[in-house]
């Protein structure tokens, strides 16, 4: 399911592209869009027909000369003098400076601005996804410790196992004395150092979290029911080979490293390098 989540990721993304992008390039379906609203402001400022003439009104008598004005008098249109024909208006076009910023250009910036950092989020959000870390984790290399110290921990002094597992590897460690690995498939591979093996944690059949059962001294996966002894070698169930591997070494200065970008897959061992069950299973 992870490895989907990139590929529903890049669809969302795609999807949100197209929609922007016909969203913020779409022009309007009449082209002269200016021209029609240079007609109509041109209509409205055409000065009214309605006859109105000035007319002067004469001071009454008694009242005084100042309080004589003009009014305006509505007139038939029989009795209309002729006055002089306007001159026309002249219009001249705005330039895009003198006019700024229309809607449609900020409504197109806007989304183009948004989309803009939606894909460059998702690009980041990637990038930290997919590319491999540099120190530390997961496909790196992992210091698991001083190599003598992980042997006695994990080897019992009666000879049974207890695996040591390490969260940031995703492995089990667990011992494989040497002529353990003398004759097995093991004997010629970088899996094995100073008696220590490191196991993947997931069963090869479905992908599980094989855990480990003490008594039968082995590891046996629940959700389908494949056992495999202490050193991951097959047994039994639906597993198609033996539990993967890990490259392993240790360094100069006796420190186990468990190299996680290193998987070996081996076939089902024909020849079992350890004994398996050696008490009752837990599934």
């Amino acid at each position: 399911m992870t490895d989907l989540l990139p590929i529903a990721l890049a669809a969302v993304a795609v999807l949100a592209a197209a929609a922007a992008f016909t969203i913020a390039w779409r022009r309007s379906n009449d082209p002269e869009w200016k021209a029609n609203v240079q007609a109509k402001a041109a209509d409205a400022d055409t000065p009214s027909e309605v006859p109105v003439t000035i007319a002067t009104v004469a001071a009454a008598e008694g009242d005084d000369e100042d309080e004589a004005g003009s009014v305006a008098v509505l007139v038939d249109e029989d009795e209309v003098p002729d006055l002089e024909e306007p001159s026309p208006i002249e219009y001249r076009q705005a330039s895009e400076e003198e006019m700024g910023i229309t809607r449609r250009a900020f409504l197109n910036r806007a989304l183009a601005s948004m989309f803009g950092l939606f894909l460059a989020g998702f690009g980041l959000a990637s990038l930290a996804f997919l590319w491999p870390r540099v120190k530390g984790g997961f496909g790196s290399d992992i210091d698991a410790g001083d190599a003598d110290e992980i042997l006695a921990e994990v080897l019992n002094p009666d000879g049974t196992v207890n695996p040591m597992f390490l969260p940031e590897a995703r492995a089990y460690i667990v011992p494989m004395l040497d002529d353990s690995v003398s004759g097995s498939q093991f004997e010629d591979n970088a899996t094995v150092d100073a008696s220590l093996v490191a196991l993947f944690q997931t069963c090869v059949h479905l992908g599980c979290r094989v855990p480990w059962c003490a008594p039968s001294q082995g590891f046996e996966c629940p959700c389908h029911g494949s056992k495999y002894n202490s050193v991951g070698e097959f047994i039994a169930g639906p597993a198609p080979r033996n539990l993967d591997r890990f490259v392993v070494g240790v360094n100069d200065r006796n420190r186990l490293i468990i190299s996680t970008g290193s998987i070996i897959a081996t076939s089902r061992a024909i020849r079992k390098s350890v004994r398996y069950p050696q008490g009752p299973s837990c599934i």
